[in-house]
């Protein structure tokens, strides 16, 4: 056998393992797809039925019906569209000042910033809890949004600054021989350049708020200020054995995280492929 088809036959086998593995990862979600297309009677059956029959598109509308769907939905958007732009304005300053600026301090600063990573959420959760009532932000979107605009996600920050490495400083140089200040350059010159980084910051932070439970379940009081994440948790004590109803209030929550990867996507290969320059 010579090597083209030693070659060919190893890539056969690569693309079978890749394929299994594929349906392994992805058979869960088709049948959460599934489950949420079928009757009642239709769940329980034996043997189970992958493609149901009849179809019941109407659990969607059903799953929408039984919460206020648009009023959680519109208060997990506010917590999301405020948290993904402070925190990606917030980690992307702060990202500059300890990659492209010399000051004293600043890499042992900048290990005391990647030393709070180590700290479980759970440790500051009273005290925060403490100071966001002291101040009357309890039942508010306030402790939910305004610490992204202070760069709190050390892990962002981390990630951008190693990629503001990746950029040669002779850009920078340039800037400042021109009268460009470091504001100009971080804005004009170091975020279009991290496209790639910053798309991936926001992916990040948008999973992140949009399935916070916690949070949500500790500040928020009220239920019209509840988000979808506490929404569907309500949905299941309510309707927790209609499983083809909670599979579809499912659904309709991860929706949105598929379009944003899906579009995301596109936007990382580009910006990886126009602006992967080495220092």
């Amino acid at each position: 056998m010579n090597n083209r088809k030693i070659t060919i036959v190893n890539n056969l086998i690569w693309y079978i393992i890749i394929c299994v593995l594929a349906f392994i990862f992805v058979f869960p979600l088709l049948w959460i797809f599934s489950t949420a297309l079928k009757t009642r009677d239709q769940l329980f059956v034996y043997p189970p039925v992958l493609i149901p029959k009849p179809v019941a598109w109407d659990n969607f509308k059903k799953a929408i019906n039984a919460i206020p769907f648009l009023l959680y939905l519109k208060n997990t958007l506010i917590i999301v569209v405020f948290s993904l732009l402070g925190d990606i304005i917030s980690s992307s300053f702060v990202a500059y000042g300890f990659s492209r600026i010399d000051w004293p301090g600043r890499d042992i600063l900048f290990l005391v910033l990647l030393g709070t990573m180590m700290i479980p959420y759970q440790v500051t959760l009273i005290p925060l809890f403490i100071v966001y009532r002291m101040i009357g932000w309890v039942n508010t979107f306030f402790p939910l949004t305004v610490p992204s605009f202070f760069a709190t996600a050390a892990f962002h920050v981390f990630l951008l600054r190693q990629f503001y490495h990746t950029i040669p400083k002779d850009l920078s140089d340039a800037a400042y021989i021109d009268g460009c200040s470091d504001l100009r350059i971080w804005w004009k010159i170091i975020l279009p350049l991290a496209k790639p980084a910053l798309v991936t910051v926001g992916i990040f932070n948008f999973i992140n708020h949009w399935n916070d439970f916690l949070g949500p379940l500790i500040y928020l009081q009220e239920d019209k200020k509840y988000t979808l994440a506490i929404g569907l948790y309500a949905f299941r004590n309510e309707f927790g054995t209609d499983w083809n109803l909670m599979m579809a209030a499912a659904i309709l929550m991860v929706i949105p995280l598929v379009v944003l990867f899906l579009s995301a996507q596109k936007v990382f290969v580009s910006g990886i492929t126009l602006t992967g320059l080495k220092g």
